[in-house]
């Protein structure tokens, strides 16, 4: 296996040094169940509880990411408005928004993002992990 490539053989997070997944949920079974899943595919990951804290960590200089996997809905602010708050940080951060609930895929908005329907089983999650990172 090449530098930079994950377990499954693709491009995984070591491609960019300072590069990774921050996580934003609310839910913290969820979370840690993201969490779990992307560090056992090989991807470097950022936890937050909700959009402040996620916020705060990028806006200090932190972390440095480059896909945001967030929940759609969480109190505050919407995964999409954070997404479009991180880019003014993170030129080039992709976004991967999830939600229970179909109807929340919104394609309004400034930023292209990719979305993925709750739930969905850790390959699932992987494989679109992936795709967005490896998009454009």
């Amino acid at each position: 296996m090449e530098r930079g490539e994950g377990p499954m053989g693709s491009r995984g997070p070591d491609t960019e040094p300072n590069g990774g997944v921050l996580v934003v949920e609310d839910d913290a079974g969820v979370r840690l169940l993201l969490q779990r899943v992307l560090q056992n595919a090989g991807y470097r990951v950022v936890v937050a509880s909700g959009p402040e804290e996620a916020l705060e960590l990028v806006e200090r200089g932190c972390v440095r990411v480059d896909l945001l996997v967030s929940d759609l809905v969480m109190p505050v602010m919407t995964g999409r408005a954070l997404a479009e708050r991180l880019a003014r940080y993170l030129p080039g951060l992709r976004t991967l928004l999830i939600s229970g609930y179909p109807d929340d895929n919104d394609p309004e908005g400034e930023l292209p993002v990719a979305f993925l329907q709750k739930p969905f089983t850790p390959l699932t999650l992987t494989r679109t992990v992936e795709a967005v990172l490896s998009a454009g």
